[in-house]
């Protein structure tokens, strides 16, 4: 995709394509409960399970009319690199995203974001977070790495448009996950995954492995799925966590 110079018109409706999901499935949900935005928020994971379903169709569609495989499409190669290499890039790629959280929570809530972070591993049905462990971080690994790295980052012939560009929208999604439409709440959101996204997208288009990218990112999202179904097992450590 990056030998194209011309930048395709339709990567800039696809890019924001899951903020739009997202957006869509709260209020949906909202409408259906009868509840308000911030009682569903805990629904976050099961909703993203959703989404990234669909992403990962959207994807496949993609490939199809582009005839090419989604393994060509994010450049992945079964030889990348040493261990020693890709353990480092993942233990980076999890500092960043760990202090991006935490930086961004300080900006914007002062030394009460913790609460803010702790509503994000809310409790839900158990059953349905143990089976979760298993589909939301698989699922979006393949689609948000997917979309922002080997549709994103491919896309763009310009090093700053490749790693800036994806990395925005890549970051921005995380402001509706969970949607909510509080600005403070979703600056925090986008801010704190801003740092890692354009890391991950210079690293990608620096030729890093995709596959070790794929694994720190797996890694975030299951530590987060484990947390959630702890959580909804015993609720009363959500309610002293709170």
């Amino acid at each position: 995709m990056r030998n194209d110079h011309t930048i395709e018109k339709k990567i800039w409706f696809i890019l924001p394509v899951r903020c739009l999901l997202f957006a869509a499935a709260f209020v949906l949900g909202s409408m259906i409960t009868g509840r308000n935005l911030w009682e569903i928020t805990h629904w976050w994971t099961i909703l993203a399970s959703g989404i990234n379903i669909v992403t990962i169709v959207v994807l496949w569609r993609i490939c199809r009319q582009s005839n090419t495989t989604y393994r060509e499409m994010i450049r992945y190669e079964k030889k990348q690199g040493s261990f020693f290499k890709g353990f480092l890039l993942i233990v980076v790629m999890l500092l960043i995203g760990m202090g991006g959280m935490y930086l961004a929570g300080g900006l914007c809530y002062g030394k009460s974001y913790a609460v803010v972070m702790i509503m994000m591993v809310a409790p839900i049905s158990p059953y349905l977070a143990v089976l979760n462990i298993f589909i939301l971080p698989l699922t979006t690994t393949i689609a948000e790495d997917g979309l922002y790295l080997g549709y994103g980052v491919n896309s763009f012939a310009s090093k700053w448009a490749a790693v800036f560009i994806p990395a925005f929208f890549y970051a921005l999604q995380h402001s509706f996950i969970p949607t909510v439409f509080d600005l403070r709440f979703m600056i925090y959101r986008f801010l704190s995954f801003l740092p890692l996204t354009i890391w991950i997208c210079f690293r990608y288009y620096r030729g890093s492995s995709v596959s070790v990218i794929m694994t720190g990112h797996w890694i975030l999202n299951i530590a987060t799925t484990i947390h959630v179904a702890i959580i909804s097992f015993h609720p009363e450590i959500y309610e002293i966590m709170c």
